[in-house]
C-alpha cells in the first residue's frame, strides 16, 4: 500500500473526480465542526485560482514513513541515528519499541497520526488533536499542525544532510528517509502558504518497508 499525501485536494478532484470532491467536502466540513468544539476556527479554502505552491500531490511506502518516525525518535533521543536495520530483526524491533514509546506521550506531530487517512491543518497548536470518534473525522480522529509538523522535521535535517531534490542515488542507505522527510516537507509549506489542509489517503499498491 501506498500513503498518498495532498494539499488543495478538492482543487484537484473538482475537475478531475466529482463524486471524490464531493465526499471529502463533507469530510472537511466534518472536521471543521470539530475542530470548533476544540476552539479552534479553520475552514478548507476555496478551490479557486490557486498557485502551484499551494498545491501538492505525491506518496510514498508506508514503510518509508515509519522509517522517516525512527530518525525523529532516535534524534530526539540524543542518538547515535544510523540506517534504519533490516525488518524482522532485533535491532528493528527494539527501534519500533522505541517509536511505540515516544508516540505514547502524545507530544508528537509526526508520530500520532494515522498512516494512511486524516489531516494536518494551518494552524499553530502545540499538541496534536484527538477528536472523539462521534465526530467521525479520518484517521482516528487524529490531527495535527502543518507548522508543528515542519518544526518538527527541521529537527532532523542535519542527520539526513537532504539535498537541494528528493532525488537520492539508488545505493543511498537512507534515501527511504531523504523521500518521505522531502515529500512532507514539501507539503507542509503548501499547507502553510495557502491554507489549505495537508489530507492523507489511500492508493492500493504493493507494500514496502524501508
Amino acid at each position: 500500500m501506498t500513503l498518498s499525501i495532498s494539499v488543495a485536494l478538492l482543487h484537484d478532484q473538482a475537475r478531475n473526480d466529482p463524486e471524490g470532491h464531493d465526499r471529502h467536502r463533507r469530510a472537511f466540513a466534518r472536521l471543521s465542526r470539530a475542530l470548533r468544539a476544540e476552539n479552534i476556527r479553520w475552514e478548507e479554502p476555496d478551490t479557486t485560482a490557486l498557485a502551484v505552491a499551494h498545491t501538492f500531490s505525491g506518496g510514498i511506502p508506508y514503510g518509508y514513513l515509519t522509517c522517516l518516525r525512527r530518525v525523529f525518535v532516535l534524534v530526539g533521543r540524543g542518538g547515535p541515528v544510523s540506517p534504519a536495520p533490516r525488518p524482522d530483526t532485533e535491532a528493528w524491533h527494539r527501534d519500533l519499541a522505541a517509536i511505540d514509546d515516544e508516540t505514547s506521550l502524545l507530544a508528537s506531530h509526526l508520530l500520532c497520526h494515522a498512516d494512511d487517512a486524516g489531516y494536518y491543518i494551518p494552524v499553530d497548536f502545540p499538541d496534536p488533536l484527538f477528536l472523539p470518534p462521534e465526530a467521525e473525522v479520518a484517521g482516528a480522529g487524529m490531527v495535527g499542525s502543518s507548522q508543528r509538523l515542519l518544526a518538527e522535521l527541521s529537527s532532523m535535517a542535519p542527520w539526513l544532510g537532504t539535498p537541494a531534490s528528493a532525488e537520492s542515488p539508488g545505493d543511498d542507505p537512507v534515501a527511504p528517509e531523504r523521500s518521505a522527510w522531502h515529500q512532507l516537507r514539501q507539503a507542509c509549506r503548501a499547507s502553510i502558504l495557502g491554507g489549505h489542509a495537508i489530507v492523507f489517503h489511500r492508493v492500493g499498491a504493493s507494500f514496502r518497508r524501508c
